[in-house]
C-alpha cells in the first residue's frame, strides 16, 4: 500500500539512539537534561514523529511534518517488528503465550494483547553494540526473540515479555511495514520522498 505524503511535506527515517527521547527539544526545566532528536538533524519546523519508542529502547523511527500521517499509519495496522533481547533462555511455551496475546497492566488496567507474530533468534542479530549502560548478562545468559506487532501501546513489548517471566533488556525497532533499519546506525538520518507499506 502507498500512502501518499500532504503535498510539500518532508519525512525521514532514523536510528534513534538508546538514552534519547523520541521528541523534540522541551523547555520543560525538568528535562533539562534529556536528549532529544533535535541532536541528530536539523528538522524543519513542525516535524514530529511517527509513534515512539521510550528512552531506553533504540531502532527505526519515522518522522514527519504531514500531521495526519501517524493517525493513518495507526489505522492501517502497519506492522512493527522488534527485536528484544530478554535475560534469560526464553522457552517456547512463553513464544506462544506472547504470540496468543496476554494480559499486561495499561493505565492501571489490564489489557490483553493481539495475537502477534513471535519467534525465537537463534543467532545474535547483526546490530550496533548496545549501550554500556545497559546491563546485559550480568546475572544470566539472555537470548533474542522476534515480536511484530500491528498494535503500539505504552512500553508494551517491555510489559509482554515480563509477564511471561523474562524482562527485556534491549529492546529495538527494526521495521515499519516495509521500511527497514538495515545497516543504519545509532543517530543516522534518511530523508524519504514516499513509503510503499
Amino acid at each position: 500500500m502507498l500512502l501518499k505524503f500532504k503535498e510539500m511535506s518532508t519525512n525521514f527515517i532514523l536510528y534513534k539512539p538508546f538514552g534519547v527521547l523520541s521528541q523534540l527539544a522541551s523547555h520543560d526545566p525538568k528535562e533539562r537534561n534529556k536528549i532529544f532528536l533535535d541532536t541528530l538533524h536539523d528538522f524543519p519546523t513542525g516535524t514530529m514523529p511517527v509513534g515512539r519508542l521510550d528512552e531506553k529502547s533504540e531502532g527505526l523511527l519515522l518522522m514527519t511534518t504531514d500531521g495526519k500521517l501517524s493517525d493513518r499509519i495507526n489505522r492501517s495496522g502497519i506492522e512493527k517488528e522488534y527485536y528484544a533481547q530478554v535475560d534469560g533462555e526464553i522457552t517456547e511455551a512463553s513464544i506462544e503465550k506472547l504470540s496468543k496475546g496476554i494480559e499486561i497492566g495499561l493505565s492501571g488496567r489490564i489489557y490483553k494483547t493481539a495475537p502477534c507474530e513471535v519467534k525465537a533468534i537463534v543467532e545474535e542479530p547483526s546490530l550496533p553494540p548496545p549501550s554500556p549502560l545497559l546491563r546485559i548478562g550480568r546475572h544470566r545468559s539472555a537470548s533474542w526473540v522476534s515480536i511484530t506487532l500491528k498494535e503500539g501501546k505504552y512500553r508494551q513489548v517491555r510489559k509482554m515479555t515480563a509477564a511471561v517471566g523474562f524482562p527485556t533488556l534491549r529492546l529495538v525497532r527494526v521495521r515499519i511495514g516495509s521500511l527497514r533499519i538495515g545497516s543504519m546506525r545509532p543517530g543516522d538520518v534518511q530523508r524519504l520522498d514516499a513509503i510503499d507499506f
